[in-house]
Protein backbone atom coordinates (compact mmCIF):
# COMPACT_ATOMS: atom_id res chain seq x y z
CA UNK A 1 0.00 0.00 0.00
CA UNK A 2 2.12 2.56 -1.10
CA UNK A 3 -0.38 5.27 -1.16
CA UNK A 4 -1.04 4.99 2.52
CA UNK A 5 2.55 5.22 3.53
CA UNK A 6 4.38 8.57 3.34
CA UNK A 7 8.16 7.72 4.75
CA UNK A 8 9.98 10.58 3.90
CA UNK A 9 7.70 12.04 7.05
CA UNK A 10 8.86 10.17 9.48
CA UNK A 11 11.11 12.44 11.04
CA UNK A 12 8.48 15.11 10.81
CA UNK A 13 5.94 12.69 12.53
CA UNK A 14 8.65 11.81 15.37
CA UNK A 15 9.17 15.32 16.84
CA UNK A 16 5.29 16.07 15.75
CA UNK A 17 4.72 13.34 18.01
CA UNK A 18 7.10 14.00 20.97
CA UNK A 19 6.02 17.74 20.79
CA UNK A 20 2.56 17.70 20.92
CA UNK A 21 2.60 15.13 24.12
CA UNK A 22 4.57 17.71 25.31
CA UNK A 23 2.03 20.36 25.13
CA UNK A 24 -0.28 17.91 26.69
CA UNK A 25 1.59 17.89 29.75
CA UNK A 26 1.50 21.33 30.26
CA UNK A 27 -2.19 21.24 29.82
CA UNK A 28 -2.93 18.48 31.96
CA UNK A 29 -0.76 20.01 34.75
CA UNK A 30 -2.20 23.55 34.09
CA UNK A 31 -5.66 22.04 34.92
CA UNK A 32 -4.50 20.29 37.90
CA UNK A 33 -3.08 22.73 39.67
CA UNK A 34 -5.96 25.53 39.02
CA UNK A 35 -9.00 23.15 38.85
CA UNK A 36 -9.80 23.27 42.99
CA UNK A 37 -10.30 27.39 42.86
CA UNK A 38 -11.97 27.41 39.42
CA UNK A 39 -14.14 24.68 38.73
CA UNK A 40 -14.11 22.17 42.05
CA UNK A 41 -17.30 21.26 44.26
CA UNK A 42 -16.24 24.78 45.91
CA UNK A 43 -15.06 26.73 42.83
CA UNK A 44 -16.28 29.66 41.05
CA UNK A 45 -17.90 28.06 38.39
CA UNK A 46 -18.13 23.99 40.17
CA UNK A 47 -18.91 21.26 37.78
CA UNK A 48 -21.11 19.02 39.86
CA UNK A 49 -23.46 22.61 39.02
CA UNK A 50 -22.64 22.37 35.32
CA UNK A 51 -23.35 18.88 34.77
CA UNK A 52 -26.95 19.12 36.55
CA UNK A 53 -27.63 21.49 34.40
CA UNK A 54 -25.98 20.56 30.81
CA UNK A 55 -26.84 17.19 29.57
CA UNK A 56 -23.93 14.72 28.73
CA UNK A 57 -24.72 15.26 24.94
CA UNK A 58 -24.06 18.88 25.23
CA UNK A 59 -20.73 18.34 26.69
CA UNK A 60 -19.26 14.77 26.52
CA UNK A 61 -17.13 14.65 29.68
CA UNK A 62 -16.31 10.91 31.94
CA UNK A 63 -17.66 13.67 34.81
CA UNK A 64 -21.28 13.42 34.05
CA UNK A 65 -21.14 10.07 35.30
CA UNK A 66 -19.17 10.77 38.41
CA UNK A 67 -17.77 13.98 39.82
CA UNK A 68 -14.98 14.52 42.88
CA UNK A 69 -12.09 17.03 43.47
CA UNK A 70 -9.70 13.94 43.59
CA UNK A 71 -11.16 11.98 41.11
CA UNK A 72 -10.47 15.08 38.86
CA UNK A 73 -7.11 15.34 40.26
CA UNK A 74 -6.43 12.09 39.69
CA UNK A 75 -7.69 11.75 35.33
CA UNK A 76 -5.49 15.49 35.60
CA UNK A 77 -2.61 14.15 37.04
CA UNK A 78 -2.66 10.71 35.09
CA UNK A 79 -3.06 12.62 31.96
CA UNK A 80 0.14 14.33 32.85
CA UNK A 81 1.94 10.92 33.65
CA UNK A 82 0.84 9.35 30.25
CA UNK A 83 1.68 12.68 28.05
CA UNK A 84 5.13 12.70 29.64
CA UNK A 85 5.76 8.93 28.69
CA UNK A 86 4.67 9.43 25.43
CA UNK A 87 6.79 12.58 24.91
CA UNK A 88 9.76 10.21 25.99
CA UNK A 89 9.07 7.59 23.77
CA UNK A 90 6.87 5.41 25.31
CA UNK A 91 3.93 5.48 22.43
CA UNK A 92 7.13 4.22 19.88
CA UNK A 93 8.11 1.68 22.05
CA UNK A 94 4.62 -0.80 22.20
CA UNK A 95 2.59 -2.16 19.65
CA UNK A 96 1.14 0.13 17.09
CA UNK A 97 -2.48 -1.02 18.83
CA UNK A 98 -1.33 -0.20 22.05
CA UNK A 99 0.21 3.12 21.16
CA UNK A 100 -3.43 4.10 19.42
CA UNK A 101 -5.24 3.71 22.60
CA UNK A 102 -2.64 5.91 24.46
CA UNK A 103 -3.55 8.53 22.56
CA UNK A 104 -6.82 7.79 22.60
CA UNK A 105 -6.57 8.29 26.44
CA UNK A 106 -5.09 11.60 26.34
CA UNK A 107 -7.55 12.85 23.89
CA UNK A 108 -10.65 11.11 25.82
CA UNK A 109 -9.21 12.82 29.39
CA UNK A 110 -8.46 16.13 27.95
CA UNK A 111 -11.53 16.26 26.03
CA UNK A 112 -13.61 15.67 29.62
CA UNK A 113 -11.55 18.11 31.02
CA UNK A 114 -12.63 20.85 28.41
CA UNK A 115 -16.31 20.13 28.16
CA UNK A 116 -16.64 21.00 31.79
CA UNK A 117 -14.50 23.58 32.09
CA UNK A 118 -17.04 26.25 31.07
CA UNK A 119 -15.38 29.89 30.31
CA UNK A 120 -11.96 29.26 31.90
CA UNK A 121 -11.79 26.38 28.96
CA UNK A 122 -13.52 28.49 26.36
CA UNK A 123 -9.99 29.22 24.78
CA UNK A 124 -9.54 28.28 20.70
CA UNK A 125 -6.36 26.73 21.90
CA UNK A 126 -8.03 24.15 24.20
CA UNK A 127 -9.93 23.08 20.49
CA UNK A 128 -7.01 23.08 18.74
CA UNK A 129 -4.88 20.82 21.31
CA UNK A 130 -8.78 18.77 21.23
CA UNK A 131 -8.60 18.49 16.89
CA UNK A 132 -4.45 17.78 17.20
CA UNK A 133 -4.85 15.31 19.16
CA UNK A 134 -7.52 13.52 17.78
CA UNK A 135 -5.54 13.19 14.66
CA UNK A 136 -2.87 12.06 16.65
CA UNK A 137 -4.51 8.96 17.75
CA UNK A 138 -4.04 7.81 13.85
CA UNK A 139 -0.42 9.01 12.97
CA UNK A 140 0.76 5.53 13.80
CA UNK A 141 4.63 5.24 15.52
CA UNK A 142 7.80 3.84 14.59
CA UNK A 143 6.72 0.50 13.66
CA UNK A 144 4.67 2.57 10.91
CA UNK A 145 5.37 4.58 7.92
CA UNK A 146 3.40 7.98 8.77
CA UNK A 147 0.12 7.92 6.80
CA UNK A 148 -0.35 10.30 3.98
CA UNK A 149 -3.99 10.67 4.82
CA UNK A 150 -3.65 12.00 8.28
CA UNK A 151 -0.39 14.41 7.15
CA UNK A 152 -2.89 16.38 4.93
CA UNK A 153 -5.71 16.42 7.61
CA UNK A 154 -3.06 17.99 9.88
CA UNK A 155 -1.72 20.27 7.19
CA UNK A 156 -5.79 21.37 6.79
CA UNK A 157 -6.08 21.95 10.38
CA UNK A 158 -2.81 24.36 9.94
CA UNK A 159 -4.58 25.99 7.13
CA UNK A 160 -7.86 26.79 8.55
CA UNK A 161 -5.69 28.16 11.97
CA UNK A 162 -3.99 30.28 9.67
CA UNK A 163 -5.57 31.35 7.36
CA UNK A 164 -8.84 31.91 9.24
CA UNK A 165 -6.83 34.11 11.32
CA UNK A 166 -5.92 36.18 8.59
CA UNK A 167 -9.72 36.32 6.93
CA UNK A 168 -10.81 37.35 10.72
CA UNK A 169 -8.76 40.34 10.72
CA UNK A 170 -8.72 40.99 6.98
CA UNK A 171 -12.94 41.25 7.60
CA UNK A 172 -12.76 43.08 11.12
CA UNK A 173 -10.94 46.24 12.81
CA UNK A 174 -10.32 48.30 9.86
CA UNK A 175 -6.78 49.21 11.62
CA UNK A 176 -5.30 45.76 10.30
CA UNK A 177 -6.47 46.80 6.49
CA UNK A 178 -4.68 50.48 7.44
CA UNK A 179 -1.44 48.67 8.77
CA UNK A 180 -2.12 50.31 12.42
CA UNK A 181 -3.13 47.21 14.56
CA UNK A 182 0.29 47.00 16.00
CA UNK A 183 0.47 50.54 17.34
CA UNK A 184 -1.99 49.21 20.12
CA UNK A 185 -1.88 45.04 20.05
CA UNK A 186 1.62 44.83 22.19
CA UNK A 187 0.00 47.08 24.83
CA UNK A 188 -3.44 45.88 24.81
CA UNK A 189 -2.50 42.41 23.98
CA UNK A 190 -4.78 40.17 27.08
CA UNK A 191 -0.90 38.95 29.00
CA UNK A 192 2.22 40.79 27.70
CA UNK A 193 5.34 39.15 27.77
CA UNK A 194 9.01 40.30 28.60
CA UNK A 195 9.07 41.58 25.75
CA UNK A 196 6.13 43.16 24.33
CA UNK A 197 7.07 46.72 25.80
CA UNK A 198 10.23 46.60 23.44
CA UNK A 199 7.94 45.61 20.65
CA UNK A 200 5.65 48.10 21.45
CA UNK A 201 7.96 50.63 21.91
CA UNK A 202 9.71 50.23 17.62
CA UNK A 203 9.26 52.56 15.42
CA UNK A 204 5.79 52.69 13.66
CA UNK A 205 6.88 52.23 10.40
CA UNK A 206 8.28 48.69 11.58
CA UNK A 207 5.00 48.09 13.29
CA UNK A 208 3.52 48.70 9.43
CA UNK A 209 5.70 46.37 7.83
CA UNK A 210 4.86 43.89 10.90
CA UNK A 211 1.39 43.95 9.32
CA UNK A 212 1.68 43.44 6.31
CA UNK A 213 4.33 40.77 6.81
CA UNK A 214 1.05 39.03 8.82
CA UNK A 215 -0.91 39.50 6.10
CA UNK A 216 1.10 37.05 4.12
CA UNK A 217 1.86 34.65 6.85
CA UNK A 218 -1.92 34.31 6.91
CA UNK A 219 -3.32 35.02 3.74
CA UNK A 220 -0.94 33.75 1.14
CA UNK A 221 1.65 31.19 2.81
CA UNK A 222 -1.15 28.95 3.93
CA UNK A 223 -2.16 28.24 0.36
CA UNK A 224 1.41 26.95 -0.13
CA UNK A 225 1.06 24.17 2.56
CA UNK A 226 -1.51 22.19 0.08
CA UNK A 227 1.33 22.83 -2.82
CA UNK A 228 3.85 20.32 -3.36
CA UNK A 229 7.29 19.83 -1.98
CA UNK A 230 9.10 21.57 -1.53
CA UNK A 231 7.07 24.64 -1.66
CA UNK A 232 4.85 22.72 1.75
CA UNK A 233 8.48 22.69 3.45
CA UNK A 234 9.21 26.60 2.75
CA UNK A 235 5.66 27.91 3.67
CA UNK A 236 5.85 25.67 6.85
CA UNK A 237 9.23 27.51 7.47
CA UNK A 238 7.62 30.48 7.22
CA UNK A 239 5.11 29.64 9.37
CA UNK A 240 7.57 28.47 11.82
CA UNK A 241 9.29 32.08 12.07
CA UNK A 242 5.91 34.09 12.39
CA UNK A 243 4.91 31.69 15.06
CA UNK A 244 7.91 32.30 16.85
CA UNK A 245 8.06 36.17 16.39
CA UNK A 246 4.20 35.65 18.33
CA UNK A 247 6.24 34.14 20.68
CA UNK A 248 8.75 36.61 21.83
CA UNK A 249 5.92 39.35 21.87
CA UNK A 250 3.54 37.94 23.99
CA UNK A 251 2.07 35.39 26.22
CA UNK A 252 -0.44 33.09 24.14
CA UNK A 253 -0.75 30.03 26.25
CA UNK A 254 -0.06 26.74 23.71
CA UNK A 255 -1.74 28.46 20.97
CA UNK A 256 1.83 29.70 19.19
CA UNK A 257 3.50 26.77 20.14
CA UNK A 258 1.19 23.93 18.89
CA UNK A 259 0.65 26.14 15.40
CA UNK A 260 4.63 25.64 15.04
CA UNK A 261 4.20 21.61 16.14
CA UNK A 262 1.16 21.18 13.27
CA UNK A 263 3.71 23.14 10.43
CA UNK A 264 5.81 20.32 11.12
CA UNK A 265 3.52 17.93 9.42
CA UNK A 266 4.25 19.73 5.98
CA UNK A 267 7.57 19.59 5.87
CA UNK A 268 9.38 16.97 3.99
CA UNK A 269 12.28 15.61 6.66
CA UNK A 270 14.18 13.07 3.74
CA UNK A 271 16.85 15.82 3.29
CA UNK A 272 17.72 15.43 6.83
CA UNK A 273 17.72 11.84 7.17
CA UNK A 274 16.79 8.68 5.19
CA UNK A 275 13.49 6.82 6.38
CA UNK A 276 14.29 3.88 8.09
CA UNK A 277 12.04 0.90 6.51
CA UNK A 278 8.78 -0.04 7.84
CA UNK A 279 6.30 -3.12 8.41
CA UNK A 280 3.15 -2.53 5.97
CA UNK A 281 0.92 -1.39 7.66
CA UNK A 282 -2.16 -3.40 8.99
CA UNK A 283 -5.19 -3.69 7.52
CA UNK A 284 -7.15 -2.71 10.81
CA UNK A 285 -5.33 0.33 10.83
CA UNK A 286 -5.05 1.39 7.15
CA UNK A 287 -9.45 0.78 7.40
CA UNK A 288 -9.47 2.88 10.51
CA UNK A 289 -7.24 5.67 9.28
CA UNK A 290 -9.54 5.80 6.08
CA UNK A 291 -12.44 6.29 8.18
CA UNK A 292 -11.40 8.87 10.02
CA UNK A 293 -10.23 10.44 7.30
CA UNK A 294 -13.77 10.09 5.16
CA UNK A 295 -15.58 11.40 8.75
CA UNK A 296 -13.66 14.37 9.32
CA UNK A 297 -13.58 15.70 5.28
CA UNK A 298 -17.70 15.69 5.61
CA UNK A 299 -17.15 17.80 9.04
CA UNK A 300 -14.73 20.16 7.13
CA UNK A 301 -17.77 21.34 5.10
CA UNK A 302 -18.80 23.38 8.42
CA UNK A 303 -15.43 25.34 9.33
CA UNK A 304 -15.01 25.51 5.23
CA UNK A 305 -18.38 27.46 4.94
CA UNK A 306 -17.63 29.45 7.56
CA UNK A 307 -14.20 30.80 5.99
CA UNK A 308 -16.18 32.13 3.49
CA UNK A 309 -18.71 33.34 4.97
CA UNK A 310 -19.33 37.48 5.52
CA UNK A 311 -20.48 36.82 9.11
CA UNK A 312 -17.27 34.47 10.09
CA UNK A 313 -17.34 33.14 13.86
CA UNK A 314 -13.72 32.99 15.10
CA UNK A 315 -12.42 29.89 17.88
CA UNK A 316 -15.97 28.10 17.33
CA UNK A 317 -16.68 24.63 17.82
CA UNK A 318 -19.72 22.69 15.48
CA UNK A 319 -19.45 19.74 17.71
CA UNK A 320 -19.30 18.66 21.17
CA UNK A 321 -16.21 16.22 20.11
CA UNK A 322 -14.06 19.71 18.87
CA UNK A 323 -13.62 18.41 15.89
CA UNK A 324 -13.09 20.01 12.33
CA UNK A 325 -13.45 24.10 14.33
CA UNK A 326 -12.71 27.58 13.06
CA UNK A 327 -10.49 29.53 14.38
CA UNK A 328 -9.17 32.60 14.18
CA UNK A 329 -7.94 35.49 16.99
CA UNK A 330 -8.00 39.28 17.31
CA UNK A 331 -10.82 39.94 14.71
CA UNK A 332 -11.05 43.68 16.31
CA UNK A 333 -7.96 44.81 18.96
CA UNK A 334 -8.36 47.05 21.74
CA UNK A 335 -6.67 50.82 21.58
CA UNK A 336 -7.44 50.96 25.23
CA UNK A 337 -6.11 48.72 28.36
CA UNK A 338 -8.22 49.08 31.39
CA UNK A 339 -7.09 46.74 34.27
CA UNK A 340 -8.56 45.43 37.44
CA UNK A 341 -7.24 45.96 40.08
CA UNK A 342 -8.32 44.79 43.27
CA UNK A 343 -7.92 46.13 47.46
CA UNK A 344 -8.28 44.80 50.38
CA UNK A 345 -8.00 45.97 54.08
CA UNK A 346 -8.03 44.83 57.49
CA UNK A 347 -10.11 48.16 58.90
CA UNK A 348 -13.47 47.26 60.05
CA UNK A 349 -14.43 50.52 59.94
CA UNK A 350 -13.96 52.78 56.29
CA UNK A 351 -13.22 56.28 56.15
CA UNK A 352 -11.19 58.11 53.52
CA UNK A 353 -7.78 57.86 55.33
CA UNK A 354 -8.65 53.90 55.12
CA UNK A 355 -5.47 51.90 53.82
CA UNK A 356 -6.22 49.46 50.87
CA UNK A 357 -3.21 47.12 50.09
CA UNK A 358 -3.15 45.16 46.07
CA UNK A 359 -3.86 41.68 45.57
CA UNK A 360 -1.02 40.93 42.74
CA UNK A 361 -1.76 38.56 39.93
CA UNK A 362 0.74 36.18 38.87
CA UNK A 363 0.38 37.17 34.79
CA UNK A 364 -1.75 40.26 34.21
CA UNK A 365 -0.31 43.66 35.10
CA UNK A 366 -0.89 45.29 38.54
CA UNK A 367 2.65 46.75 39.96
CA UNK A 368 3.54 49.31 37.70
CA UNK A 369 7.25 48.54 38.38
CA UNK A 370 7.15 44.78 37.91
CA UNK A 371 8.37 43.71 34.26
CA UNK A 372 5.51 41.42 32.78
CA UNK A 373 6.79 37.32 33.25
CA UNK A 374 6.97 34.90 30.37
CA UNK A 375 4.58 32.15 31.17
CA UNK A 376 3.26 30.75 27.79
CA UNK A 377 2.49 27.60 27.25
CA UNK A 378 1.40 27.58 30.62
CA UNK A 379 -2.14 28.97 30.94
CA UNK A 380 -3.00 30.97 33.63
CA UNK A 381 -7.07 31.33 33.65
CA UNK A 382 -7.80 33.70 35.93
CA UNK A 383 -5.77 36.06 34.57
CA UNK A 384 -7.00 35.88 31.28
CA UNK A 385 -10.45 36.06 32.45
CA UNK A 386 -9.37 39.18 34.30
CA UNK A 387 -8.29 40.70 31.07
CA UNK A 388 -12.32 40.19 30.05
CA UNK A 389 -13.66 41.48 32.66
CA UNK A 390 -12.00 44.78 32.31
CA UNK A 391 -13.42 44.98 28.98
CA UNK A 392 -17.23 45.05 29.88
CA UNK A 393 -18.57 43.71 33.68
CA UNK A 394 -20.67 41.46 31.74
CA UNK A 395 -17.62 38.86 31.16
CA UNK A 396 -17.62 38.96 34.82
CA UNK A 397 -21.21 37.79 35.25
CA UNK A 398 -21.06 34.31 37.31
CA UNK A 399 -17.67 34.23 38.89
CA UNK A 400 -16.51 37.81 40.01
CA UNK A 401 -18.49 38.57 43.16
CA UNK A 402 -17.89 34.50 44.18
CA UNK A 403 -13.68 35.36 43.79
CA UNK A 404 -14.17 38.27 46.21
CA UNK A 405 -16.12 36.23 48.54
CA UNK A 406 -13.30 34.09 48.43
CA UNK A 407 -11.13 36.47 49.24
CA UNK A 408 -12.89 37.93 52.11
CA UNK A 409 -12.99 33.78 53.20
CA UNK A 410 -8.82 33.70 52.46
CA UNK A 411 -9.60 30.86 51.16
CA UNK A 412 -6.54 28.92 49.88
CA UNK A 413 -7.26 27.18 46.69
CA UNK A 414 -7.69 31.08 45.07
CA UNK A 415 -5.14 32.45 46.94
CA UNK A 416 -3.00 30.14 45.22
CA UNK A 417 -3.88 31.33 42.06
CA UNK A 418 -2.41 35.14 42.79
CA UNK A 419 1.37 36.13 43.25
CA UNK A 420 0.91 38.17 46.20
CA UNK A 421 -1.91 38.04 48.99
CA UNK A 422 -1.54 41.14 51.07
CA UNK A 423 -3.11 39.45 54.05
CA UNK A 424 -1.01 36.36 55.06
CA UNK A 425 -2.26 35.95 58.88
CA UNK A 426 -6.20 36.67 58.36
CA UNK A 427 -8.70 37.62 55.63
CA UNK A 428 -9.33 41.25 54.86
CA UNK A 429 -12.11 42.88 56.40
CA UNK A 430 -13.33 44.46 53.03
CA UNK A 431 -12.42 43.93 49.69
CA UNK A 432 -12.89 46.43 46.39
CA UNK A 433 -12.08 46.65 42.75
CA UNK A 434 -10.74 49.50 40.97
CA UNK A 435 -10.38 50.03 37.34
CA UNK A 436 -7.47 51.76 35.98
CA UNK A 437 -6.11 52.53 32.25
CA UNK A 438 -2.93 51.46 32.06
CA UNK A 439 -0.76 52.22 29.55
CA UNK A 440 3.16 51.50 28.95
CA UNK A 441 5.61 54.01 29.68
CA UNK A 442 7.87 56.18 27.20
CA UNK A 443 11.60 55.81 26.61
CA UNK A 444 11.87 58.93 29.07
CA UNK A 445 9.42 58.17 31.54
CA UNK A 446 11.13 54.90 31.82
CA UNK A 447 14.55 55.96 32.39
CA UNK A 448 13.37 58.38 35.36
CA UNK A 449 11.18 56.44 37.50
CA UNK A 450 12.35 52.88 36.44
CA UNK A 451 8.54 52.05 35.74
CA UNK A 452 7.20 49.86 32.72
CA UNK A 453 3.22 50.71 33.00
CA UNK A 454 1.97 53.90 33.79
CA UNK A 455 -2.41 53.90 35.33
CA UNK A 456 -4.90 55.81 35.98
CA UNK A 457 -7.38 55.65 38.07
CA UNK A 458 -11.15 55.63 36.05
CA UNK A 459 -13.40 54.69 38.21
CA UNK A 460 -14.85 51.81 40.76
CA UNK A 461 -15.23 48.46 39.50
CA UNK A 462 -16.88 47.47 42.60
CA UNK A 463 -17.36 49.18 45.52
CA UNK A 464 -16.29 47.95 49.12
CA UNK A 465 -17.87 44.38 50.04
CA UNK A 466 -17.29 43.06 53.45
CA UNK A 467 -17.77 39.14 54.46
CA UNK A 468 -21.29 38.16 55.23
CA UNK A 469 -21.79 37.02 59.12
CA UNK A 470 -24.10 34.22 57.51
CA UNK A 471 -26.32 34.80 54.92
CA UNK A 472 -25.91 37.15 51.44
CA UNK A 473 -23.21 39.57 51.70
CA UNK A 474 -22.81 43.19 52.80
CA UNK A 475 -21.48 45.99 51.04
CA UNK A 476 -20.29 48.99 52.81
CA UNK A 477 -19.59 51.92 50.82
Amino acid sequence: MDWFAASDYWLSRLVLQRALAGIYLVAFVSAALQFRALIGSRGLTPVPLFVRRVPFRASPSLFHWRYSDRLFAVCCWAGAALAASVAAGAADAVPLWLSVLMWAALWLLYLSVVNVGQLWYSFGWESLLLEAGFLAIFLGNARTAPPVLVLWLLRWLLFRVEFGAGLIKWRGDRCWRELTCLDYHHETQPMPGPLSWFFHRLPKPLHRVEVAANHVAQLVVPFGLLLPQPVATVAAAAVIVTQLWLVLSGNFSWLNWLTIVLALAAVDSSPFAAPPSYDESPLWFVLLVCAVAAVMLVLSYWPARNMISRRQQMNASFNTLHLANTYGAFGSVTKLRHEIVIEGTDEERLTEETRWKEYEFKGKPGDVRRLPRQFAPYHLRLDWQMWFAALSPGYALGWFEPFVARLLEGDPDTLRLLRHNPFPQSPPAHVRALLYRYRFTTWQERRETGDWWHRTLVREYLPPVAAAPEKGTDRTG
